[in-house]
């Protein structure tokens, strides 16, 4: 029977899970990394051995990149820090760049890739399978960093969707600054927000070409140009790569939120867990739901009645929800209650498996044979 891991960062650590394929009973470590902010994870398993990655912040040390090959019994760092900005990398007021959080890891497609999104708003390249990273200077110097403005929790590149057959085509997105693409491996990026709306700008400007507070994009497991997002008002599918934006909120008890997770194999298929609104930051009516479509954002479901709590006022934030990629596969969620949350089946039962931990910040989940 395959195991399953589970990464867990905190405001306070990293606490990983183990469990077998039909999650119900689970083993825990940690805090791996005490008191250390851990805003990013990543379990690799394209290697011979599955590498575990881990973004944490130390408020003595800074942040760094750690790896363990060994599911977390120990742990590498880079020296001086993995990740670092160049000498001549400065910010609109003409300071030094400065790393403040790494909120993103991601595997590329080629072997030894590996994708890094930050705060200050920046993406970093790794070739050695996330020993070393390097700054891709064609979106730093982008023209429009200069007005990119920072969303309530900071500026970050929080998203990074390389495609699936195509290693130089890599979807990313910031708060705030919205959707930028290339398909030259980082040399050229373009602002990719058509019909994605920006509230918080008067009139006319509600669609402007950047700017956006997108929340998290997610990308559809059989059709790689089909993508589905979560605004920090509004949620939307792409059907080009995210070239445009289409309106699929309607049905949705809400269309504020944070995290947005597509299903490992069934195409159309995508998850969220809906907020009140930016004022009221817990569920709507502070039920815990997660809301399902199956059918590209043409309808939504409500997934927890009766299993999820209705006395739930904490948030989910947007990588604190995903899916593992067993033959039956599992959600998770958590909140910044420090609950954690299981579903073995999709959706249909639900099971708390932790509880009490530090702010929820990332969870991240995988088979392992």
């Amino acid at each position: 029977m395959a195991r399953t891991l589970l990464m867990v960062g905190t405001r306070k650590g990293l606490f990983i899970g183990t469990s077998d394929e039909a999650r119900t009973a689970w083993e825990w470590s940690g805090p791996h990394f005490p008191m250390e902010e851990v805003y990013s994870v990543l379990i690799d398993r394209r290697g011979d051995t599955p590498r575990l990655f881990a973004g944490a912040s130390s408020s003595w040390l800074g942040p760094q990149v750690w790896r363990s090959d060994d599911l977390g019994a120990s742990w590498q760092e880079t020296p001086n820090g993995a990740i670092r900005f160049p000498e001549d990398a400065t910010l609109p007021d003409g300071s030094p760049a400065t790393l403040a959080r790494v909120w993103q890891l991601a595997p590329g497609v080629e072997d030894g890739v590996v994708w890094a999104g930050t705060e200050p708003g920046a993406i970093f390249r790794s070739t050695d399978r996330g020993e070393t990273f390097d700054l891709v200077r064609g979106l730093w110097d982008h023209p429009h960093r200069q007005e990119w403005n920072e969303g309530f929790g900071g500026q970050a590149f929080h998203t990074i969707l390389p495609h699936p057959t195509d290693g130089d085509s890599v979807l990313a997105a910031i708060s705030t600054g919205g959707v930028y693409r290339t398909s030259d491996g980082g040399d050229t990026w373009t602002a990719s927000n058509t019909g994605v709306k920006a509230e918080f700008f008067p009139g006319e400007r509600n669609y402007p070409e950047f700017g956006q507070c997108v929340h998290k994009v997610a990308r559809d497991a059989t059709e790689p140009d089909r993508l589905f997002l979560q605004n920090h008002g509004g949620v939307y599918r792409s059907d080009d790569g995210g070239a445009s934006w289409q309106d699929i909120a309607p049905g949705l008890p809400s269309e504020f939120g944070f995290a947005m997770v597509t299903h490992p194999r069934e195409a159309n298929t995508a998850y969220t867990f809906p907020i009140a609104d930016a004022g009221g930051r817990w569920p709507v009516d502070g039920k815990a739901r997660v809301c399902r479509t199956t059918d590209g954002g043409a309808s939504w479901e409500p997934l927890g009645e009766g299993a999820l709590p209705d006395s739930f006022y904490a948030a989910v934030m947007r990588d604190a929800m995903c899916a593992d990629d067993h033959e039956a596969a599992g959600l998770y969620f958590g909140g910044r209650n420090g609950a954690v949350w299981c579903s073995p089946d999709t959706g249909e039962t639900w099971q708390e498996i932790h509880k009490d931990l530090p702010d929820v910040m990332f969870v991240r989940a995988a088979s392992l044979d």
